[in-house]
């Protein structure tokens, strides 16, 4: 995951006050840097990630997604009170606040709680009883890296709809398999959006989400992000840690897949990210 501070000087001052760095000039076929039409039929689960809490999140709907109908926003994936339960990105404060969470519901959008951290004890989650009774009901979502905590969250708060992030790295049928008895759902990585012999081969199509936009995870080769993120959301004062800059890759910026042509092998359910400002990722 490319942060603000891995950006070398150079890169971030061509970036600064655009939306969009110059992509490399071959792009992999079945991605765009030009926006694509929504498909009909399907639904997404959007990104409030570093939403400012005070902005009403109706207001960041509209500004961050403008081309996205609201009814076909089925969640919104952010930060809401404090627990060592986060992953995917560093907890830094809330993002979502009880009024926005309230302004979502009285839309029919539910709350998806990033519950992604890798390592997860029983204590931590007896610790989160609150959050987890309050956001507790139908509509709302859980995300989830640990099988454990996802089992836990069943037996106890059974309301939920539980997902399983991206960051497992779910890469072949059998994994799916065994995912899917599990959890309601999967995430997978972006990747795979531009296998369609394998994505062809899914037989519950329905039950997996997959990203509607790519950034740096698409061609990273060492997620090193993930496991130090969930170290930091410890509060243990551990720095994140990044491998851009360190591994070589092909770096395209933010792109969009093609969402017509994956609706129309019937997929249903994706995931939109926000584009960082200096427009290498999203987050």
């Amino acid at each position: 995951m490319v942060q603000d501070d891995d950006i070398s000087p150079a890169v971030r001052k061509r970036s600064s006050g655009i939306r969009r760095p110059q992509v490399a000039e071959t792009i992999p076929d079945g991605l765009t840097a030009a926006p694509v039409p929504i498909p009909t039929g399907v639904t997404f689960t959007v990104s409030a990630r570093s939403k400012p809490e005070p902005v009403p999140v109706l207001q960041f709907l509209a500004e961050e997604y403008p081309r996205l109908p609201l009814n076909q926003v089925e969640s919104v994936f952010g930060f809401v009170e404090p627990t060592t339960l986060y992953g995917g990105r560093r907890y830094i404060g809330p993002e979502l606040s009880p009024r926005d969470v309230r302004a979502l519901h009285d839309c029919c959008i539910g709350i998806r709680l990033p519950l992604s951290n890798h390592s997860v004890t029983r204590q931590e989650y007896e610790a989160s009883a609150q959050l987890l009774r309050q956001h507790h009901g139908k509509g709302n979502s859980v995300i989830t890296v640990s099988d454990e905590l996802a089992g836990w969250i069943r037996a106890d708060y059974p309301l939920y709809e539980i997902e399983a992030s991206v960051i497992k790295d779910i890469n072949t049928l059998e994994k799916l398999e065994a995912a899917l008895r599990l959890y309601d759902t999967a995430v997978l990585p972006m990747r795979i959006n531009l296998d369609k012999a394998f994505l062809d081969q899914i037989p519950d199509k329905k039950r997996v989400t997959l990203f509607a936009n790519a950034g740096c995870a698409l061609t990273c080769p060492a997620r090193i992000c993930y496991g130090s993120i969930s170290k930091a959301n410890k509060r243990t004062g551990e720095a994140t840690a990044c491998s851009f800059g360190k591994v070589p890759r092909d770096l395209y910026g933010m792109l969009n897949f093609d969402l017509a042509a994956l609706a129309g092998m019937g997929f249903v359910r994706f995931k939109m990210l926000r584009m960082r400002e200096h427009g290498l990722t999203g987050y």
